[in-house]
């Protein structure tokens, strides 16, 4: 098989990046491990509350401590480590996978899966822990938090043939957002406003996401960075391939 055959039957391969299964083990035990902990804390501090009248939370602490031994610790140890599995199970349900190919990129989390086109996709790289992906007028068409190794990242990218840039080529165009910041489309201020609000208080990455996806079909790009909000034109000049 000569190189540029062996180079097209790799490029037709996809590869799956996600976190290892080595690692996930670990952090479903780790979390199993801090559940059974707890559980054994709350029998603890159960056992210590009866003891003090004054205390709040007198009925459930005395039905706490009525269960007989061995049941009570059990019953406390399981259910804490139960707590533990289903919370490494959320976790891995909302980690990021990637999958690479020579037709398209697709982005899986949540069990929802997009998937973008080669020829959509003119540039990748990281922004700090996001993994960005651009169009030719200088658009996001993805912009999704990973954990994913930046070196496995940037391999499996290079290796299907896309252009992986180190860092991204228009950070600075980027202004920092204050509100009724002149230069904005009609209606992206209020865009900002309320994701700046959500920020703020920390609220749901969902609605973030809807009003990101609103601001870029206005021609806006954003950012955040320590809840601060920095917004440059989709329609940047377009800079050189690196």
């Amino acid at each position: 098989m000569d190189d540029l055959t062996a180079r097209r039957h790799r490029m037709d391969k996809t590869t799956v990046l996600a976190q290892p299964a080595w690692m996930s083990a670990l952090v479903h035990a780790v979390l199993m491990l801090v559940g059974a902990g707890a559980g054994w804390l709350i029998k603890i501090l159960a056992g210590w509350l009866v003891t003090l009248p004054w205390a709040p939370m007198q009925g459930a602490a005395r039905l706490l401590t009525s269960v007989p031994e061995p049941w009570l610790t059990v019953g406390l140890l399981a259910a804490g480590t139960v707590l533990g599995l289903v919370v490494g199970l959320i976790a891995r349900y909302e980690e990021l996978s990637v999958a690479v190919s020579s037709e398209r990129i697709t982005l899986t989390r949540n069990g929802k899966g997009q998937e973008i086109a080669r020829d959509r996709i003119t540039q990748a790289f990281l922004d700090g822990k996001e993994l960005v992906l651009l169009g030719d007028d200088g658009s996001e068409l993805a912009r999704e938090a990973s954990d994913l190794e930046a070196r496995r990242l940037a391999d499996a990218f290079r290796g299907h043939g896309y252009t992986w840039a180190d860092e991204d080529p228009y950070k600075d165009d980027f202004r920092r957002w204050v509100p009724d910041m002149p230069g904005l489309p009609h209606g992206a201020n209020a865009l900002l406003k309320a994701r700046a609000q959500l920020l703020e208080k920390k609220k749901s990455t969902t609605d973030l996401r809807e009003l990101r996806e609103e601001l870029a079909a206005l021609g806006v790009v954003v950012r955040d960075e320590k809840r601060r909000q920095y917004w440059r034109n989709g329609g940047a000049a377009k800079p050189a391939a690196q």
